[in-house]
């Protein structure tokens, strides 16, 4: 079983910077998983926002459209966290934000694979003002 925990939320203005962590908060390392962040909006489905491969293509990233060019994510095996870095933020990034990570779907399957993500966090709440 690998505990997913996040952090680094919070209410930040229009144009504004954070970052959130995602840290295995448990024995078994998720160094050979790919690992991803969606979110979930007020009223909407959760959404993918970004993955990035540990297996094949190691540390090849994949993004939504809607964040391709201000959000990066990252990992740090050592560690056993993933960050998203996300800059230029806007009202519409409002959500909570979850990280997942599974062993058996590839970083580029995780966007249309969501229903059979195993693991996940328990969300970061972000919040951008206009």
């Amino acid at each position: 079983q690998v505990q997913l925990v996040e952090s680094g939320g919070g209410l930040v203005q229009a144009g504004d910077s954070l970052r959130l962590s995602c840290t295995a908060a448990s024995a078994r390392t998720f160094s050979t998983f790919d690992m991803g962040w969606f979110r979930q909006a007020p009223g909407k489905e959760r959404e993918f926002v970004a993955a990035i491969s540990m297996t094949v293509n190691a540390g090849r990233t994949y993004y939504a459209d809607s964040v391709k060019g201000r959000f990066t994510i990252s990992r740090d095996n050592a560690k056993n966290t993933v960050y998203l870095q996300m800059n230029s933020l806007k009202p519409e990034d409002t959500a909570v934000y979850y990280c997942a990570g599974d062993p058996y779907i590839p970083a580029q399957r995780l966007a249309v694979s969501e229903r059979q993500v195993d693991y996940w966090g328990q969300g970061t709440q972000v919040t951008v003002s206009s």
